[in-house]
């Protein structure tokens, strides 16, 4: 959810910029900056600023300056001869020497620049509020590049996790035989003792197989993979991506404690390296 956007326009003698800045977050966090004069007309920009960016850490800045230059800041003439007067007579009054540098003296004094009040029509108060969805609108569009650019990443990593998945079929066929080979030389080893309870021996096998078994795990990880393809073009698909990269996980966990197997496991690992780098993608994502 990183974006910028910047829009300006002129009214009248006002120049009006809006720029806006955007990092990735999980709730709204918007920091507002606007001159005081604009600030009874903050409640609306904020309620805009939401509707449209959601959520994200949001900086927004909103600056008016006058192209009129004699509408701009100017000295008080009339302020720094009462400070000129004063001093004269301080200085006279308690012989203290003039000093070399007055002008330097009486810019640091309070009331010697005065910026005249401004005052906001309707009118401006509407170019205000253009500016600002235009630069929200470029923001939202930044945004939306990047997310097509996000889309791609996540499902590349997503076909990935299936071709591990995929892979993992032939060396499930040699695990079963390894299995199988291990349990008949155990099970000939029982039969020669003859010391061995046959009901119980044959309810631990099944409870063996069943635990070893990682059909359903395969069948359930290319379900969600495949809904994840679904997903991911719905508006506001953020959150549920993430419940479904959720159910992914348990399942590639799952796979992984039954596997009993290096090679398996091996894939695994990889499995669950593209699936970490999913989830931090989805953070980026509404």
């Amino acid at each position: 959810m990183t974006g910028y956007g910047k829009a300006e326009q002129i009214y009248l003698t006002k120049r009006i910029v809006v720029e806006v800045k955007t990092l990735n977050s999980k709730q709204l966090d918007l920091s507002l900056k606007l001159p005081q004069e604009l600030r009874p007309q903050e409640l609306d920009y904020r309620n805009e600023i939401a509707n449209i960016l959601q959520r994200g850490k949001i900086d927004v800045s909103i600056s008016v300056t006058d192209t009129n230059v004699e509408q701009n800041t100017h000295i008080e003439k009339e302020v720094i001869a009462s400070y000129i007067k004063q001093i004269k007579e301080i200085s006279e009054e308690y012989n203290i020497p003039a000093s070399s540098d007055l002008a330097m003296l009486l810019f640091k004094m309070p009331g010697i620049f005065v910026t005249p009040e401004q005052e906001y029509d309707e009118n401006f108060i509407e170019k205000v509020k253009e500016t600002l969805l235009e630069a929200l609108r470029i923001t939202d569009e930044f945004r939306r590049q990047e997310g097509d650019i996000l889309k791609i990443d996540l499902l590349k990593r997503k076909n990935l996790i299936l071709e591990y998945l995929g892979e993992v079929t032939p060396f499930e066929i040699n695990r079963h035989e390894n299995i199988k080979n291990k349990l008949i030389k155990n099970l000939t080893e029982l039969t020669q003792s003859g010391k061995y309870d046959e009901n119980r021996f044959e309810q631990e096998l099944i409870f063996y197989l069943e635990k070893l078994d990682i059909t359903e795990e395969k069948v359930r990880l290319a379900k969600h993979c495949s809904y994840f393809d679904e997903t991911i073009d719905e508006e506001g698909a953020g959150k549920k991506l993430g419940f479904i990269s959720q159910e992914m996980g348990r399942e590639i966990n799952t796979l992984g404690s039954k596997a009993n197997d290096a090679d398996i496991q091996r894939l695994v690992v990889k499995m669950k390296d593209e699936l970490e780098k999913i989830k931090e993608q989805l953070f980026n994502i509404l």
